[in-house]
Protein backbone atom coordinates (compact mmCIF):
# COMPACT_ATOMS: atom_id res chain seq x y z
CA UNK A 1 0.00 0.00 0.00
CA UNK A 2 1.13 3.35 -1.15
CA UNK A 3 0.61 6.76 1.22
CA UNK A 4 1.24 10.48 0.40
CA UNK A 5 3.30 12.95 2.31
CA UNK A 6 2.13 14.77 5.78
CA UNK A 7 0.86 11.11 7.71
CA UNK A 8 1.22 13.28 10.76
CA UNK A 9 -1.80 15.88 9.16
CA UNK A 10 -3.74 11.65 8.15
CA UNK A 11 -2.71 12.12 4.11
CA UNK A 12 -2.80 8.31 4.12
CA UNK A 13 -5.97 6.37 2.53
CA UNK A 14 -6.73 3.20 2.81
CA UNK A 15 -5.77 0.64 -0.18
CA UNK A 16 -8.25 -1.70 -1.75
CA UNK A 17 -9.15 -3.33 -4.88
CA UNK A 18 -9.70 -2.76 -8.24
CA UNK A 19 -11.22 -4.74 -11.23
CA UNK A 20 -11.07 -3.67 -14.69
CA UNK A 21 -11.83 -5.41 -18.66
CA UNK A 22 -12.97 -5.40 -22.44
CA UNK A 23 -15.61 -6.81 -23.83
CA UNK A 24 -17.30 -5.98 -27.48
CA UNK A 25 -21.17 -4.13 -27.42
CA UNK A 26 -23.91 -5.41 -29.30
CA UNK A 27 -27.51 -3.83 -29.47
CA UNK A 28 -30.73 -5.71 -29.52
CA UNK A 29 -33.90 -3.95 -30.27
CA UNK A 30 -37.23 -5.67 -28.74
CA UNK A 31 -40.86 -4.59 -29.67
CA UNK A 32 -43.38 -3.25 -26.93
CA UNK A 33 -45.15 -5.98 -27.50
CA UNK A 34 -42.48 -8.35 -26.96
CA UNK A 35 -42.39 -10.80 -23.67
CA UNK A 36 -40.32 -10.12 -20.41
CA UNK A 37 -35.86 -9.87 -22.08
CA UNK A 38 -33.81 -12.42 -20.34
CA UNK A 39 -29.97 -11.81 -19.81
CA UNK A 40 -27.63 -11.66 -22.21
CA UNK A 41 -25.25 -14.80 -22.37
CA UNK A 42 -21.72 -13.88 -21.67
CA UNK A 43 -19.22 -14.43 -24.56
CA UNK A 44 -15.69 -14.11 -25.16
CA UNK A 45 -14.67 -10.69 -26.05
CA UNK A 46 -12.61 -9.50 -29.29
CA UNK A 47 -9.34 -8.80 -28.71
CA UNK A 48 -8.14 -4.98 -28.37
CA UNK A 49 -4.92 -2.89 -29.39
CA UNK A 50 -1.64 -5.28 -29.15
CA UNK A 51 -3.93 -8.29 -28.19
CA UNK A 52 -5.35 -7.22 -25.00
CA UNK A 53 -8.64 -6.96 -24.38
CA UNK A 54 -9.51 -3.64 -22.53
CA UNK A 55 -11.52 -1.05 -24.96
CA UNK A 56 -9.09 1.98 -24.89
CA UNK A 57 -11.06 5.27 -25.51
CA UNK A 58 -11.86 5.73 -29.22
CA UNK A 59 -10.34 9.19 -29.42
CA UNK A 60 -6.97 8.09 -27.30
CA UNK A 61 -4.27 10.34 -28.35
CA UNK A 62 -0.78 8.59 -27.96
CA UNK A 63 1.57 9.92 -26.10
CA UNK A 64 4.67 8.22 -25.09
CA UNK A 65 6.24 8.21 -21.49
CA UNK A 66 9.78 9.96 -20.86
CA UNK A 67 12.34 8.41 -18.45
CA UNK A 68 13.72 11.90 -17.24
CA UNK A 69 11.30 14.72 -16.43
CA UNK A 70 13.20 17.03 -18.94
CA UNK A 71 11.64 15.25 -22.21
CA UNK A 72 8.20 14.39 -20.29
CA UNK A 73 5.67 15.16 -22.44
CA UNK A 74 2.61 17.32 -21.90
CA UNK A 75 -1.17 15.51 -20.90
CA UNK A 76 -3.67 18.18 -21.35
CA UNK A 77 -6.68 18.29 -19.11
CA UNK A 78 -9.79 16.42 -20.47
CA UNK A 79 -8.05 14.65 -22.77
CA UNK A 80 -7.27 10.55 -23.31
CA UNK A 81 -3.77 9.16 -23.65
CA UNK A 82 -2.76 5.70 -24.84
CA UNK A 83 1.05 4.91 -23.77
CA UNK A 84 3.11 2.02 -23.14
CA UNK A 85 5.03 0.64 -19.78
CA UNK A 86 7.87 -1.88 -20.64
CA UNK A 87 8.49 -3.78 -17.62
CA UNK A 88 11.53 -2.19 -15.97
CA UNK A 89 10.63 1.60 -17.00
CA UNK A 90 9.83 4.51 -14.84
CA UNK A 91 7.81 6.99 -17.27
CA UNK A 92 7.03 10.17 -16.63
CA UNK A 93 4.80 13.06 -18.20
CA UNK A 94 3.74 16.26 -17.41
CA UNK A 95 0.99 18.68 -15.70
CA UNK A 96 1.08 22.05 -16.15
CA UNK A 97 -0.76 23.80 -13.82
CA UNK A 98 -2.41 26.83 -12.69
CA UNK A 99 -2.10 27.92 -8.78
CA UNK A 100 -5.85 27.04 -7.69
CA UNK A 101 -7.20 24.45 -9.77
CA UNK A 102 -7.61 20.73 -8.44
CA UNK A 103 -5.99 18.53 -10.73
CA UNK A 104 -6.71 14.73 -11.46
CA UNK A 105 -4.89 12.25 -13.27
CA UNK A 106 -6.06 8.32 -13.66
CA UNK A 107 -3.66 5.23 -15.10
CA UNK A 108 -4.84 2.29 -16.13
CA UNK A 109 -2.22 -0.47 -17.31
CA UNK A 110 -3.26 -3.25 -19.30
CA UNK A 111 -0.66 -6.40 -19.42
CA UNK A 112 -0.63 -7.90 -23.28
CA UNK A 113 -1.51 -11.23 -24.21
CA UNK A 114 1.63 -13.78 -23.28
CA UNK A 115 3.35 -11.72 -20.71
CA UNK A 116 4.37 -14.01 -18.15
CA UNK A 117 3.15 -15.18 -14.73
CA UNK A 118 1.76 -12.34 -12.12
CA UNK A 119 2.90 -12.40 -8.51
CA UNK A 120 0.78 -10.83 -5.45
CA UNK A 121 3.13 -7.99 -5.46
CA UNK A 122 3.09 -6.97 -9.25
CA UNK A 123 1.42 -3.95 -10.30
CA UNK A 124 2.18 -0.15 -11.30
CA UNK A 125 2.49 2.81 -9.01
CA UNK A 126 1.44 6.41 -10.04
CA UNK A 127 2.77 9.37 -8.61
CA UNK A 128 1.98 12.99 -8.60
CA UNK A 129 5.35 15.49 -8.04
CA UNK A 130 6.15 18.87 -8.23
CA UNK A 131 9.31 20.48 -9.73
CA UNK A 132 11.29 19.68 -6.79
CA UNK A 133 10.73 15.71 -6.57
CA UNK A 134 8.39 16.12 -3.80
CA UNK A 135 4.87 13.98 -4.03
CA UNK A 136 2.11 15.44 -3.84
CA UNK A 137 0.26 12.34 -4.18
CA UNK A 138 1.04 8.62 -4.68
CA UNK A 139 -0.83 5.40 -4.73
CA UNK A 140 -0.39 1.95 -6.05
CA UNK A 141 -2.45 -0.95 -7.97
CA UNK A 142 -1.91 -4.35 -7.36
CA UNK A 143 -3.40 -7.44 -8.44
CA UNK A 144 -3.04 -9.44 -6.05
CA UNK A 145 -3.41 -13.40 -4.70
CA UNK A 146 -5.17 -14.07 -8.50
CA UNK A 147 -1.83 -13.31 -10.07
CA UNK A 148 -4.10 -13.00 -13.03
CA UNK A 149 -3.04 -10.56 -16.02
CA UNK A 150 -6.27 -7.81 -16.30
CA UNK A 151 -5.97 -4.02 -16.20
CA UNK A 152 -5.36 -2.02 -12.89
CA UNK A 153 -5.79 1.53 -12.32
CA UNK A 154 -4.51 3.64 -10.24
CA UNK A 155 -5.01 7.58 -9.53
CA UNK A 156 -2.87 10.77 -7.81
CA UNK A 157 -3.92 14.51 -7.67
CA UNK A 158 -2.15 18.05 -7.05
CA UNK A 159 -5.19 19.53 -5.07
CA UNK A 160 -5.44 23.29 -3.67
CA UNK A 161 -8.28 22.51 -1.78
CA UNK A 162 -7.10 21.24 0.68
CA UNK A 163 -3.99 22.26 -0.18
CA UNK A 164 -1.17 19.47 -1.11
CA UNK A 165 2.15 20.70 1.39
CA UNK A 166 4.52 21.84 -1.11
CA UNK A 167 2.01 21.30 -4.33
CA UNK A 168 0.24 24.62 -4.69
CA UNK A 169 1.95 26.99 -6.49
CA UNK A 170 1.35 27.15 -10.45
CA UNK A 171 4.35 25.38 -13.11
CA UNK A 172 4.73 22.00 -14.49
CA UNK A 173 4.04 18.90 -12.18
CA UNK A 174 4.84 15.30 -13.11
CA UNK A 175 3.41 12.27 -13.29
CA UNK A 176 5.58 9.35 -12.37
CA UNK A 177 3.89 5.66 -13.60
CA UNK A 178 6.45 2.32 -12.92
CA UNK A 179 6.06 -0.84 -12.41
CA UNK A 180 6.37 -2.55 -8.99
CA UNK A 181 6.52 -6.33 -7.95
CA UNK A 182 8.86 -8.89 -8.15
CA UNK A 183 12.10 -8.87 -10.93
CA UNK A 184 10.92 -12.29 -12.56
CA UNK A 185 7.68 -12.02 -13.01
CA UNK A 186 5.44 -9.79 -15.31
CA UNK A 187 7.77 -10.00 -18.01
CA UNK A 188 6.94 -7.72 -21.32
CA UNK A 189 5.33 -4.50 -22.24
CA UNK A 190 2.17 -3.09 -20.39
CA UNK A 191 -0.25 -0.92 -22.49
CA UNK A 192 -1.33 2.16 -20.65
CA UNK A 193 -4.60 4.65 -20.82
CA UNK A 194 -4.46 7.80 -18.98
CA UNK A 195 -7.17 10.48 -18.24
CA UNK A 196 -6.78 13.99 -16.65
CA UNK A 197 -9.33 16.42 -15.75
CA UNK A 198 -9.37 19.69 -13.79
CA UNK A 199 -12.03 21.65 -11.46
CA UNK A 200 -11.61 25.03 -10.41
CA UNK A 201 -11.66 26.46 -7.39
CA UNK A 202 -15.10 27.93 -5.57
CA UNK A 203 -16.23 31.60 -5.77
CA UNK A 204 -16.55 31.34 -1.71
CA UNK A 205 -14.43 29.42 0.67
CA UNK A 206 -17.04 26.90 2.19
CA UNK A 207 -16.95 24.34 5.30
CA UNK A 208 -12.99 22.86 5.07
CA UNK A 209 -14.09 20.42 7.21
CA UNK A 210 -15.89 16.81 6.28
CA UNK A 211 -19.94 16.87 7.44
CA UNK A 212 -19.20 15.21 11.45
CA UNK A 213 -22.27 12.99 10.96
CA UNK A 214 -24.35 11.40 8.58
CA UNK A 215 -26.51 8.10 7.95
CA UNK A 216 -24.32 5.35 7.90
CA UNK A 217 -26.88 2.53 8.38
CA UNK A 218 -27.11 0.48 5.53
CA UNK A 219 -29.63 1.11 3.09
CA UNK A 220 -32.15 -2.22 2.29
CA UNK A 221 -30.81 -3.70 -0.97
CA UNK A 222 -33.56 -2.39 -3.53
CA UNK A 223 -36.29 -4.79 -4.83
CA UNK A 224 -38.46 -5.40 -7.61
CA UNK A 225 -38.64 -6.24 -10.85
CA UNK A 226 -34.82 -6.87 -13.11
CA UNK A 227 -34.36 -5.45 -16.07
CA UNK A 228 -32.39 -6.63 -18.47
CA UNK A 229 -28.98 -4.46 -18.67
CA UNK A 230 -25.65 -5.70 -19.86
CA UNK A 231 -22.13 -4.00 -18.83
CA UNK A 232 -20.03 -1.58 -21.22
CA UNK A 233 -16.32 -2.89 -21.39
CA UNK A 234 -14.51 -0.04 -19.42
CA UNK A 235 -15.04 3.30 -18.52
CA UNK A 236 -15.52 4.99 -21.57
CA UNK A 237 -18.25 2.34 -22.92
CA UNK A 238 -20.08 1.59 -19.31
CA UNK A 239 -23.62 1.28 -19.52
CA UNK A 240 -25.34 4.09 -18.37
CA UNK A 241 -27.90 2.67 -15.44
CA UNK A 242 -30.09 4.88 -12.99
CA UNK A 243 -31.87 3.39 -9.60
CA UNK A 244 -33.07 0.06 -10.17
CA UNK A 245 -32.69 -3.62 -10.72
CA UNK A 246 -30.47 -4.76 -13.16
CA UNK A 247 -30.03 -8.10 -14.59
CA UNK A 248 -27.27 -10.13 -17.01
CA UNK A 249 -24.94 -12.74 -17.21
CA UNK A 250 -21.37 -12.86 -16.25
CA UNK A 251 -19.30 -15.55 -17.13
CA UNK A 252 -15.54 -16.34 -15.24
CA UNK A 253 -12.84 -13.74 -15.82
CA UNK A 254 -15.29 -10.86 -17.01
CA UNK A 255 -15.55 -7.65 -15.55
CA UNK A 256 -18.77 -5.30 -16.32
CA UNK A 257 -18.96 -1.81 -16.28
CA UNK A 258 -21.96 0.88 -15.27
CA UNK A 259 -22.07 4.55 -14.65
CA UNK A 260 -24.63 5.99 -12.30
CA UNK A 261 -25.25 9.88 -12.16
CA UNK A 262 -24.97 10.61 -8.91
CA UNK A 263 -25.84 14.71 -7.98
CA UNK A 264 -24.76 17.28 -4.92
CA UNK A 265 -26.87 15.80 -2.09
CA UNK A 266 -27.81 12.41 -2.95
CA UNK A 267 -26.41 9.38 -2.17
CA UNK A 268 -25.53 6.24 -3.81
CA UNK A 269 -25.57 2.55 -2.77
CA UNK A 270 -25.45 -0.82 -4.78
CA UNK A 271 -25.81 -4.80 -3.85
CA UNK A 272 -24.70 -7.12 -6.21
CA UNK A 273 -26.40 -10.58 -6.76
CA UNK A 274 -24.36 -13.94 -8.28
CA UNK A 275 -26.47 -16.84 -8.68
CA UNK A 276 -26.10 -20.18 -8.08
CA UNK A 277 -23.75 -22.54 -10.17
CA UNK A 278 -26.84 -24.89 -10.89
CA UNK A 279 -25.40 -27.99 -8.86
CA UNK A 280 -22.39 -28.41 -10.91
CA UNK A 281 -18.96 -28.87 -9.68
CA UNK A 282 -17.67 -28.26 -5.50
CA UNK A 283 -15.44 -25.98 -4.20
CA UNK A 284 -14.88 -22.77 -3.12
CA UNK A 285 -13.69 -20.28 -4.91
CA UNK A 286 -12.13 -16.93 -2.61
CA UNK A 287 -12.94 -12.93 -3.76
CA UNK A 288 -15.45 -14.84 -6.50
CA UNK A 289 -17.49 -11.67 -7.37
CA UNK A 290 -16.14 -7.96 -6.67
CA UNK A 291 -17.96 -4.73 -7.29
CA UNK A 292 -16.03 -1.66 -7.17
CA UNK A 293 -17.23 1.74 -7.00
CA UNK A 294 -15.33 4.74 -8.63
CA UNK A 295 -16.20 8.64 -8.60
CA UNK A 296 -16.36 10.67 -12.30
CA UNK A 297 -12.47 11.20 -12.02
CA UNK A 298 -12.03 7.37 -11.50
CA UNK A 299 -10.88 7.35 -7.81
CA UNK A 300 -11.85 4.33 -6.06
CA UNK A 301 -14.09 5.13 -3.29
CA UNK A 302 -15.29 1.48 -1.97
CA UNK A 303 -15.17 -1.90 -2.87
CA UNK A 304 -16.99 -5.37 -1.80
CA UNK A 305 -16.53 -8.87 -2.62
CA UNK A 306 -17.58 -12.39 -1.32
CA UNK A 307 -16.46 -16.11 -1.59
CA UNK A 308 -18.23 -18.38 -3.74
CA UNK A 309 -19.30 -22.30 -3.27
CA UNK A 310 -21.94 -22.67 -6.09
CA UNK A 311 -24.81 -21.24 -4.33
CA UNK A 312 -26.38 -17.91 -4.37
CA UNK A 313 -24.01 -14.65 -2.98
CA UNK A 314 -24.09 -10.88 -2.50
CA UNK A 315 -21.83 -8.59 -2.10
CA UNK A 316 -23.08 -4.72 -0.91
CA UNK A 317 -20.99 -1.53 -0.68
CA UNK A 318 -20.47 -0.39 2.66
CA UNK A 319 -22.85 3.07 3.48
CA UNK A 320 -21.64 5.91 1.73
CA UNK A 321 -22.59 9.89 2.52
CA UNK A 322 -24.40 12.04 0.68
CA UNK A 323 -22.21 13.73 -2.31
CA UNK A 324 -20.98 17.03 -0.40
CA UNK A 325 -17.92 19.28 -1.56
CA UNK A 326 -16.21 18.83 1.84
CA UNK A 327 -16.51 15.32 1.95
CA UNK A 328 -12.96 15.77 0.54
CA UNK A 329 -11.64 17.06 3.58
CA UNK A 330 -11.97 13.31 4.98
CA UNK A 331 -8.46 12.39 4.38
CA UNK A 332 -8.38 9.08 6.19
CA UNK A 333 -11.56 7.90 5.04
CA UNK A 334 -11.76 6.81 1.68
CA UNK A 335 -15.72 6.15 1.24
CA UNK A 336 -16.28 10.11 2.37
CA UNK A 337 -13.44 11.52 0.89
CA UNK A 338 -14.53 10.28 -2.80
CA UNK A 339 -17.73 11.47 -2.53
CA UNK A 340 -16.55 14.64 -3.49
CA UNK A 341 -17.98 15.67 -6.27
CA UNK A 342 -21.08 15.04 -8.09
CA UNK A 343 -21.25 13.19 -11.63
CA UNK A 344 -20.99 9.72 -13.15
CA UNK A 345 -20.04 6.95 -10.55
CA UNK A 346 -18.56 3.68 -11.97
CA UNK A 347 -19.45 0.19 -11.00
CA UNK A 348 -17.22 -2.60 -11.69
CA UNK A 349 -18.55 -5.89 -11.34
CA UNK A 350 -15.86 -8.76 -11.64
CA UNK A 351 -15.92 -12.56 -11.95
CA UNK A 352 -12.90 -14.34 -10.68
CA UNK A 353 -11.57 -16.52 -13.70
CA UNK A 354 -11.33 -19.14 -10.67
CA UNK A 355 -14.72 -19.68 -10.19
CA UNK A 356 -14.51 -21.63 -13.67
CA UNK A 357 -12.43 -24.30 -11.89
CA UNK A 358 -14.83 -26.09 -9.75
CA UNK A 359 -18.07 -24.37 -11.39
CA UNK A 360 -17.93 -24.62 -14.78
CA UNK A 361 -17.44 -21.37 -17.65
CA UNK A 362 -21.37 -20.04 -16.35
CA UNK A 363 -22.61 -17.67 -17.55
CA UNK A 364 -24.04 -16.87 -14.32
CA UNK A 365 -26.64 -14.86 -13.04
CA UNK A 366 -26.05 -11.02 -12.40
CA UNK A 367 -28.16 -9.40 -10.14
CA UNK A 368 -27.72 -5.75 -9.65
CA UNK A 369 -29.80 -3.60 -7.19
CA UNK A 370 -28.67 0.20 -7.63
CA UNK A 371 -30.53 2.96 -4.93
CA UNK A 372 -29.62 6.65 -5.57
CA UNK A 373 -31.96 8.25 -2.35
CA UNK A 374 -31.82 11.92 -0.99
CA UNK A 375 -33.03 15.50 -2.55
CA UNK A 376 -30.25 16.90 -5.36
CA UNK A 377 -29.43 20.19 -4.31
CA UNK A 378 -27.49 23.14 -5.79
CA UNK A 379 -23.43 22.56 -6.61
CA UNK A 380 -21.13 24.32 -4.35
CA UNK A 381 -20.09 27.52 -6.60
CA UNK A 382 -16.94 27.07 -8.81
CA UNK A 383 -15.47 29.74 -9.91
CA UNK A 384 -14.83 28.58 -13.91
CA UNK A 385 -15.47 25.32 -15.40
CA UNK A 386 -13.75 21.81 -14.77
CA UNK A 387 -12.20 20.20 -18.05
CA UNK A 388 -14.31 18.12 -18.61
CA UNK A 389 -17.14 20.92 -18.89
CA UNK A 390 -20.03 18.73 -17.02
CA UNK A 391 -17.77 16.48 -15.28
CA UNK A 392 -18.97 17.46 -12.13
CA UNK A 393 -22.91 18.18 -13.72
CA UNK A 394 -26.02 15.94 -14.27
CA UNK A 395 -27.02 16.86 -17.55
CA UNK A 396 -30.74 15.92 -18.42
CA UNK A 397 -28.65 13.95 -21.54
CA UNK A 398 -27.23 11.88 -18.43
CA UNK A 399 -30.48 11.08 -17.09
CA UNK A 400 -32.09 10.29 -20.62
CA UNK A 401 -28.62 8.14 -21.23
CA UNK A 402 -29.35 6.05 -17.77
CA UNK A 403 -33.23 5.57 -18.31
CA UNK A 404 -32.22 4.43 -22.15
CA UNK A 405 -29.35 1.78 -20.89
CA UNK A 406 -26.59 3.52 -23.40
CA UNK A 407 -23.09 2.43 -23.38
CA UNK A 408 -20.42 5.45 -23.88
CA UNK A 409 -20.33 7.03 -26.88
CA UNK A 410 -20.63 3.37 -29.35
CA UNK A 411 -21.80 5.27 -32.66
CA UNK A 412 -23.41 1.20 -33.75
CA UNK A 413 -25.23 1.57 -30.16
CA UNK A 414 -26.73 4.97 -30.78
CA UNK A 415 -27.67 4.04 -34.61
CA UNK A 416 -29.27 0.97 -33.22
CA UNK A 417 -31.08 3.30 -30.46
CA UNK A 418 -32.42 5.54 -33.62
CA UNK A 419 -33.82 2.43 -35.60
CA UNK A 420 -35.15 0.86 -32.29
CA UNK A 421 -38.44 4.04 -32.51
CA UNK A 422 -37.53 5.07 -28.43
CA UNK A 423 -41.28 5.77 -28.61
CA UNK A 424 -42.91 2.60 -29.07
CA UNK A 425 -40.36 0.19 -28.31
CA UNK A 426 -38.48 -0.95 -25.82
CA UNK A 427 -35.11 -1.50 -26.37
CA UNK A 428 -32.37 -3.55 -24.14
CA UNK A 429 -28.69 -2.97 -24.58
CA UNK A 430 -27.19 -6.21 -24.64
CA UNK A 431 -23.09 -5.94 -23.99
CA UNK A 432 -21.01 -8.84 -24.16
CA UNK A 433 -18.45 -8.98 -20.94
CA UNK A 434 -15.28 -8.56 -19.97
CA UNK A 435 -12.23 -10.81 -19.65
CA UNK A 436 -10.04 -9.99 -16.93
CA UNK A 437 -9.88 -10.31 -12.66
CA UNK A 438 -9.76 -8.28 -9.81
CA UNK A 439 -6.57 -6.47 -8.47
CA UNK A 440 -6.04 -5.20 -5.13
CA UNK A 441 -4.57 -1.81 -4.74
CA UNK A 442 -2.43 0.93 -1.78
CA UNK A 443 -3.95 4.47 -1.80
CA UNK A 444 -2.31 7.81 -1.43
CA UNK A 445 -3.07 11.01 -0.04
CA UNK A 446 -4.98 13.65 -2.57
Amino acid sequence: MGHGPGDDEGWRVMGRRTAWGRGAAVVALLCASAGPASWPAAAAPEAGPAGSSYAFAEDAVSVDGATGTADAQPLDAGKDYRSSLPRAAKLYYRLDLDDTSNAYVSVTAVPRAGGGKLSVSDGIRVSVQNADSHPCSYESANFGSSGSPRPLTAWGARTTSPPTPLCTGSGPYYVLVERVGTADSAVGTWDLELTTATEPALTRTGATSAPSAWDSASPEPLAGEARSRSGGAGFSKAAAIDQGVWRTGISPGQTLYYRVPVDWGRRLSATADLGGSGGGGAGYAVDALNMTLYNPVRAEVADADTGYDGTQVSASLAPLPAVAYANRYARNNTKVNGMRFAGSYYLAVHLSAGVADDFGDGPFDLTLRVRVSGTAQDGPGYAGQPVPGDLFTITAADRQAAAQGETGSDDTTMEALALGGLGTGTVVLVGLGVWTVVGRRGAGAV
